[in-house]
């Protein structure tokens, strides 16, 4: 079983990842999907689906003569209320998927996690019908800059703690700069018509956006202490800087890729 670094059995912080994930970046995707032209009698593939917020959107557009397969890794958080939607526990790298069956496969911020990422992305590849899309929403995690913040060493404490967890990241074969390579391992694996379009805005301390970190930095605090990434002081003074306003940070570009499958 692929290894991530965000355990999905970890309820309360999955559940706080997934709503900020959705707050912020569905739009991104929805618009991405509506500009592929998501239409009636799809069949569609949502790997990883989180909380089920993107296979419901699909599962209204593709209509009851179209089918939404939500897959996840622990699907115990993906909450579904269409008819149209099948939730599925599997293994992107491990597990087969039909061939040549879906119109359109999407995946965010799953194959960043991966270490047989392109194992993956070959078998998404095989599951797409001719002329079918795969849309893979990535981030570039290596861009976060603090764009204000009460003064210099605050700047430093976030910038610590959010990095401990990009290297979590690395540290179990993931690419936390995965977003920058989709676009070339989408062409190398045979696709066409590759497009790519990027999200960053300002998150300000105190808002839901901004609670991605602290769900990120709770749910791995052991580790970071553990391995040295942080102290357990500095994870304490990092959640305390996330609920003050004079804290802004750019968020997570999200680096929309995708193209389409010929033969």
């Amino acid at each position: 079983m692929t290894a991530y670094v965000f355990d999905n059995s970890q309820t309360v912080p999955t559940a706080n990842r997934f709503a900020a994930l959705e707050h912020r970046y569905d739009p991104v995707t929805i618009d991405q999907l509506t500009e592929l032209g998501v239409d009636a009698g799809w069949r569609c593939l949502e790997v990883g689906a989180g909380g089920g917020s993107i296979a419901n959107w699909l599962a209204e557009h593709v209509g009851p003569a179209g089918s939404v397969l939500a897959t996840d890794i622990d699907p115990a958080l993906v909450r579904v209320d269409r008819p149209n939607v099948r939730v599925q526990r599997h293994d992107i790298v491990a597990d087969e998927l039909p061939a040549g069956h879906f119109d359109l496969v999407h995946a965010r911020l799953v194959l960043l996690h991966l270490r047989d990422r392109l194992t993956a992305l070959d078998n998404i590849v095989r599951a797409l019908k001719s002329g079918g899309w795969l849309l893979l929403d990535e981030f570039d995690c290596s861009y976060l800059p603090v764009l204000a913040a009460p003064d210099e060493a605050a700047a430093e404490l976030f910038t610590k703690v959010s990095g401990g967890v990009h290297r979590l990241v690395d540290d179990r074969g993931g690419d936390q700069r995965w977003g920058l390579h989709a676009f070339a391992a989408m062409r190398a694996a045979g696709l066409v018509d590759c497009g790519m379009r990027g999200f960053s805005e300002s998150w300000i301390g105190g808002t839901p956006a901004i609670g991605l970190h602290r769900a990120n930095a709770v749910q791995v605090r052991g580790e970071l202490v553990a391995k040295g990434y942080a102290t357990d002081a500095a994870i304490e003074a990092f959640l305390v800087l996330l609920d003050n306003p004079e804290l802004a940070v750019a968020s997570y570009p999200l680096l929309s890729t995708w193209g389409r499958r010929l033969g």
